[in-house]
C-alpha cells in the first residue's frame, strides 16, 4: 500500500563522475553530493538514490527525484524523515569524512 505521507523535499546539487560517492554537506540550503556514476542513461540518478538511502538510513523506495532528472540540480522527495533529521544525518556523515586536524 503506498504511503500517504507528504515527502520532505530538498534540493540536491549532484557532481557525477567523481572518484567516489561523497556528501559535501549543505551550502545555502542545497545538499551538495559527489556521485561516482557517470551521467549516462540515468546511472548517476540511480546511484544518487542508493547513496542517499545509505546516508539517511532509509529505503531506496522512499526517495524519488521529483524534478531535474537530467540536471545537476534536482528536487528530491524523501518519505519518512523530517528536514531536521536529514540535516542531522548529513552533518554526521560529513563530519565523519572530514579530515582530522592536528
Amino acid at each position: 500500500m503506498p504511503s500517504q505521507q507528504e515527502p520532505t523535499r530538498i534540493i540536491v546539487r549532484v557532481r557525477p563522475g567523481a572518484r567516489k560517492n561523497e556528501v559535501l554537506g549543505f551550502l545555502e540550503d542545497v545538499l551538495r553530493v559527489k556521485i561516482a556514476a557517470p551521467p549516462v542513461e540515468g546511472k548517476a540518478n540511480r546511484e544518487l538514490i542508493v547513496f542517499l538511502s545509505e546516508v539517511l538510513g532509509i529505503r531506496k523506495s522512499d526517495i524519488t527525484i521529483e524534478k531535474g532528472e537530467t540536471a545537476k540540480r534536482k528536487v528530491v522527495g524523501i518519505i519518512g524523515v523530517t528536514q531536521s533529521q536529514i540535516m542531522e544525518r548529513v552533518a554526521a556523515r560529513s563530519a565523519a569524512r572530514a579530515p582530522k586536524l592536528l
